[in-house]
């Protein structure tokens, strides 16, 4: 029989299996559902739980960095899914990459074996009004699911387009040319593959791109397509050398077959531990199937280059969150209800992880008769999630962590580095304050 507390969680992705582990770990029972055993959308290839589908990358380690500060605030408030990622990590430089299936199946492994936690494979079409239920479904919600959140929270959806970008086998990558270096390379480390161009090389791989036949997109497809993840032909657009100043850019790398810095690198990131694919870094894209692999395969290196995944544009919804939701991400119209994960608007593989540990924390609290819990907008959390739920604001749109929602520091530094070093040492001194004043939230 179903205990009166038990949580309904909707969706296995990352923000709602951190939520359902959190909660069971604070003795609350969970019912996991999940359909993609029954019913994969386009961009699903596994089984189990917590798919990494664009990237594998959980992004940079720096400590200085809004991406890194993130990783260590979720450290400090617990999160469940953060050790799991460091024992799947392949080496990627600064950043935090993981090997997809072996991550998956540890999140999965997780799940299976809590006593608490009841996994259910079956399709929610409908949200309970009755019981504490948080909607974890993600970007790719169905189209039944999607409608019946519409009714449910009385705003017009909004939908953006994202894009993921190609993996290749390794074992058909000319290592002739391609050559193992990190940029500049601070630790000795050489977790990337560079496949370097000189300017007459880059010259024609441009022009090929930009004649690239495209998966034609409707009007209102391409004006919702988010920023951070353009395709490379979108950004390329914007001018002749912007992709050699972004994804292809050689600052940082020497070619050892000339000893000078290229006119244009494109990196390459592991997939998994075993190193037997890589992913090109920054090339999601919307170029159809044959024409990535004609193209792609000017990249020197890439001439005669497998393709195990190649690069797609999917669909992503997210709701109108500082209209609909309160600021610890309940509905506002029934507080019972709470939404998590990309479809709030926090966009990213980490901001999502924290949004279900958020969204878990907030329900356990309403659970136990606690008060609310409210991030201090000092943290890159809490100022991601206030903005999230600023009803003031007219425009939303996804967002990322980052330095620029913070509030200013109380004294001006115009190093930047010292900059983003204050405001760390702010964040988590404020973070480490507030967790030690909620002892009845975090002592389990």
């Amino acid at each position: 029989m179903q205990h009166s507390n038990t949580v309904t969680i909707i969706g296995g992705g990352l923000a709602g299996s951190e939520c359902a582990l959190s909660l069971a770990q604070r003795g609350i029972p969970v019912r996991l559902f999940e359909k993609k055993k029954l019913d994969k959308n386009e961009v699903q290839k596994l089984d189990g739980y917590a798919e990494l589908v664009c990237s594998n990358s959980f992004k940079s380690l720096k400590e200085d960095s809004a991406a890194g500060e993130l990783k260590a605030e979720l450290k400090l408030l617990g999160s469940s899914l953060l050790p799991l990622i460091y024992e799947a990590q392949v080496p990627a430089g600064g950043a935090l990459a993981v090997d997809r299936k072996i991550f998956s199946q540890k999140v999965s492994e997780a799940l299976i074996k809590h006593p608490l936690i009841e996994l259910i494979d079956a399709e929610v079409k409908e949200v309970s009004r009755e019981a504490y239920t948080i909607v974890a479904c993600g970007p790719l919600v169905s189209e039944t699911l999607a409608q019946d959140i519409q009714n449910l929270t009385g705003a017009e959806h909004m939908a953006f387009y994202d894009a993921a970008a190609p993996i290749v086998e390794t074992e058909t990558l000319n290592m002739d040319i391609l050559f193992a270096e990190s940029r500049y390379q601070k630790d000795g480390s050489a977790d990337y593959l560079n496949a370097p161009m000189n300017k007459e090389e880059y010259e024609r791989f441009y022009t090929e791109l930009m004649a690239g036949e495209r998966v034609i997109l409707k009007d209102f497809e391409q004006k919702e397509l988010f920023n951070a993840c353009q395709p490379i032909e979108e950004v390329a657009r914007t001018g002749h050398d912007s992709i050699r100043f972004g994804a292809l850019k050689p600052v940082g790398l020497t070619d050892p077959r000339t000893g000078k810095r290229p006119w244009a690198v494109v990196q390459l990131r592991k997939e998994n531990i075993e190193a037997s694919a890589y992913n090109l870094v920054g090339f999601q894209t919307n170029l159809k199937f044959g024409e990535q692999k004609r193209i792609f395969r000017m990249i020197p290196g890439l001439e005669h280059a497998e393709f195990s995944r190649y690069g797609v544009m999917h669909r992503n919804t997210f709701i109108n969150s500082p209209q609909v939701l309160s600021k610890s991400f309940a509905l506002k119209e029934d507080p019972k209800i709470r939404f998590a994960g990309q479809i709030t608007g926090t966009e990213g593989y980490t901001e999502a992880i924290a949004s279900g540990l958020f969204a878990a924390l907030n329900t356990y609290a309403n659970i136990k008769g606690f008060d609310e819990l409210c991030l201090p907008k000092t943290t890159v959390l809490g100022a991601l999630f206030d903005y999230a739920t600023d009803k003031d604001t007219k425009d939303y749109q996804p967002m990322h962590v980052n330095f620029g929602l913070m509030p200013a520091l109380e004294f001006k530094i115009r190093n930047k580095k010292e900059r983003y070093a204050a405001y760390v040492k702010r964040a988590q001194s404020d973070l480490e304050g507030l967790i030690e004043s909620r002892t009845e939230l975090f002592d389990v």
